[in-house]
């Protein structure tokens, strides 16, 4: 399924998570990134800088506490 970069429906399906740790195995061993994070609805993830984690080198995402960390997107 492909929606236009303007439909309402894209909100619904992309998220924001601003204190996360992504892990790429399930030990939780192995960090990819630690701060904000933004999962699109395709299953791609993009930090801050632009760059985007495929969904088949993520394992899980973490939610941290708002204490733990203060980056901005």
């Amino acid at each position: 399924m492909v929606f236009a970069s303007d439909t309402p429906l894209l909100g619904i399906f992309e998220w924001t998570i601003d204190h996360a740790v992504v892990y790429g195995d399930s030990e939780s061993e192995t960090v990819l990134h630690e701060g904000t994070v933004r999962v699109l609805p395709n299953g791609w993830v993009e930090v801050p800088s632009g760059r985007l984690l495929s969904p088949g080198a993520v394992h899980h995402i973490d939610q941290l506490p708002e204490s733990s960390q203060s980056d901005d997107f």
